[in-house]
C-alpha cells in the first residue's frame, strides 16, 4: 500500500499476494478483469489509532489481492472542496469517504445497490439511520455505501455539574440556560460555560439540527417538502441566542471542528456536543480531564422531543469516472466483513452500520444482527481502553434511541446536503446571536435561502415534494 499524506508525497510499493492472507480476507466475488490499482481518500481521523489500523488493513488486503492501494488521509473540512474538484477534473480516487450524505454528489456517482445487497447477504440488514443517509427514494439510487455510524452525545464535566446541582449533567436544552450562569459564578476561569459552536464547521452544524429537531422544528418533513418556517423553529432561534447571551462568548462564531474538544480537554468549557474524539484525546495524552468528562444522550426540548443528528456518518462513494470501480466495491465488502477490528481501531469511535459485521465470526446469519448488539453493549459497558468507571460509555450505545439523519424527518436528499454543505442552519443562529438579525428576520432568510435550494434539485428530478412547502 502506498500512503500518501499530501499530493506531493508518493510512495509506491508493489506487494504479491499469498493464498492464505486471500482466503482470510474473503472470496473475491466482484473484481471481474484484471484491476490492479485502487486509490482511496478520507479524512485524518479524530482518533489516530484507526488510521494507522486502516493504512495496515488496506496494505494486507492489497498483498492478498494482488492490488496497489493507495490510501490519501486530508482534514475533515477539506473533503467537499476535494471532491468538487475530482468531479471539475473527472478523474481522481476510485473510492471517497464522504463524512455526511453526499447527496447532491449523486449524479456523479454510481449506484451501490449491489454493494449493499452483498453485505446485507453476509451480515443481516443495514441501520435505517445509515440507509436514509445512502438512499435517494425518488431515483431508488444508492448514492452512497455507509460502513459507520458516529454517536453524538453530549459531553460534560462531571465535577463542574456537580457543584450546580446536576450531578448526571444536563437533561434538557433549559438546563444549559439554567447551569450557565452557575457555572460562570463558580468558575470564572471557565470563560465559555456552554461550548456549542455557530460557525461554518461540522460540529455547529450538527448542533444547529439537534437544537431545531429538539423544539420541534425542521428543514423539510417526511415527504420533503420546506417547512422550515415555523413557530417551532422560531422558538428554536429565539432559545438559541438566549442560551449564546448566557453561556458562551463571541470565540464560538469562529471555531473549527477541533475547537470544542480543545476547550473541553482544556477545561475552558462544561458541555459539549460531540463524539468521544475529545475524550478519547485526553485519555492518550494522560489528562486529568480524561476521568471528569461523562456523556449524555440527546438534550430534550420544550414538549420532551430529544433528538441530536449522529455525529459524523462514514460514507463511501465510487464515481462514476473511477478506474477501479469493481476493485473498490469488493475491498468494501471485505472491509465490512471486519468490522469488529475496525471498530476497536477506532476506539469504538465508529460504529456500524451493518450491526451484523460484528457479531461472533460464524454466527448465523439471523441472528447477526442481535448478537453484534450485544457485544456492543458488553463492549461499552467495559470500555477496553480503561474508561474509569468502565460503564462510562454505556450512554452511547443506546444512540440509536435518539439519534436521527441530517434530513430528518424526511431523507438525505440532495437539497439537504447542499443546505448542510453551505452552512444554512448554523449562519441562521449566528444572525440571531449576534444581533445581526432579528430571528424572525433570520428565520425567514434562511427559509428562503432553503426553498431555492430543494427547487433546484426538484428541477434535476432528484427530490420530492413542493406542494406542501410553506
Amino acid at each position: 500500500m502506498t500512503k500518501r499524506k499530501g499530493l506531493d508525497r508518493r510512495e509506491f510499493v508493489t506487494t504479491a499476494g499469498t493464498a492464505a492472507l486471500a482466503a482470510a480476507l474473503g472470496p473475491t466475488i466482484l473484481i471481474r478483469r484484471a484491476q490492479k490499482t485502487l486509490k482511496i481518500i478520507q479524512w485524518s481521523h479524530f482518533v489516530p489509532a484507526y488510521d494507522v489500523w486502516f493504512d495496515r488493513y488496506a496494505k494486507d488486503w492489497g498483498t492478498a489481492k494482488g492490488v496497489e492501494v493507495t490510501v490519501d488521509h486530508i482534514a475533515l473540512a477539506d473533503l467537499t472542496t476535494r471532491a468538487n474538484a475530482e468531479v471539475a477534473a473527472q478523474q481522481g480516487h476510485d473510492l471517497f469517504q464522504f463524512l455526511s450524505p453526499p447527496g447532491a454528489f449523486e449524479p456523479q456517482v454510481l449506484d451501490m445497490a449491489d454493494v449493499v445487497r452483498d453485505a446485507e447477504r453476509q451480515n443481516g440488514p443495514l441501520i435505517d439511520l445509515c440507509k436514509r443517509s445512502t438512499y435517494n427514494p425518488v431515483t431508488r439510487k444508492w448514492f452512497g455505501f455507509s460502513d459507520n455510524y458516529v454517536p453524538d452525545p453530549g459531553d460534560y464535566l462531571k465535577s463542574i455539574w456537580t457543584e450546580v446541582g446536576m450531578p448526571n449533567g444536563p437533561v434538557t436544552w433549559e438546563d444549559l440556560v439554567t447551569a450557565a450562569p452557575q457555572i460562570k459564578a463558580k468558575h470564572p476561569e471557565i470563560q465559555i460555560p456552554i461550548g456549542i459552536g455557530m460557525s461554518q464547521e461540522l460540529d455547529s452544524n450538527m448542533a444547529a439540527r439537534a437544537m431545531l429537531w429538539s423544539f420541534d422544528g425542521s428543514i423539510q418533513d417526511a415527504n420533503e417538502n420546506v417547512v422550515l418556517k415555523s413557530d417551532q423553529a422560531l422558538e428554536a432561534l429565539t432559545f438559541g441566542a438566549r442560551l449564546f447571551k448566557v453561556g458562551m462568548t463571541p470565540a464560538v462564531f469562529s471555531w473549527n471542528a477541533a475547537s470544542n474538544n480543545q476547550a473541553l480537554n482544556a477545561r475552558q468549557t462544561g458541555y459539549i456536543l460531540n463524539s468521544i474524539s475529545a475524550y478519547r484525546t485526553a485519555q492518550d495524552n494522560k489528562l486529568p480531564v480524561a476521568d471528569d468528562i461523562f456523556f449524555v444522550p440527546a438534550l430534550k426540548g420544550p414538549r420532551g422531543t430529544g433528538w441530536a443528528s449522529e455525529h459524523v456518518m462514514g460514507i463511501y462513494a465510487i464515481w462514476k469516472f473511477a478506474q477501479s470501480p469493481d476493485v473498490a466495491k469488493q475491498f468494501l465488502l471485505d472491509l465490512v466483513a471486519h468490522y469488529r477490528d475496525a471498530v476497536t481501531g477506532s476506539k469504538f469511535y465508529n460504529f456500524p452500520s451493518f450491526p451484523g459485521s460484528v457479531a461472533d465470526p460464524g454466527t448465523a446469519l439471523a441472528q447477526r444482527p442481535a448478537a453484534g448488539q450485544r457485544w456492543l453493549e458488553q463492549a461499552t459497558a467495559k470500555d477496553p481502553f480503561g474508561s474509569n468507571p468502565p460503564d462510562k460509555l454505556k450512554t452511547i450505545n443506546t444512540a440509536l434511541q435518539w439519534a436521527t439523519n441530517i434530513g430528518h424527518p424526511g431523507p438525505a436528499n440532495p437539497a439537504e446536503s447542499e443546505v448542510f454543505d453551505t452552512f444554512v442552519l448554523p449562519t441562521m443562529f449566528a444572525n440571531v446571536a449576534t444581533g445581526r438579525m432579528t430571528a424572525p428576520q433570520a428565520l425567514d432568510d434562511a427559509h428562503q435561502q432553503v426553498k431555492r435550494i430543494f427547487e433546484k434539485w426538484r428541477s434535476k428530478g432528484l427530490v420530492a415534494g413542493g406542494s406542501g412547502d410553506k
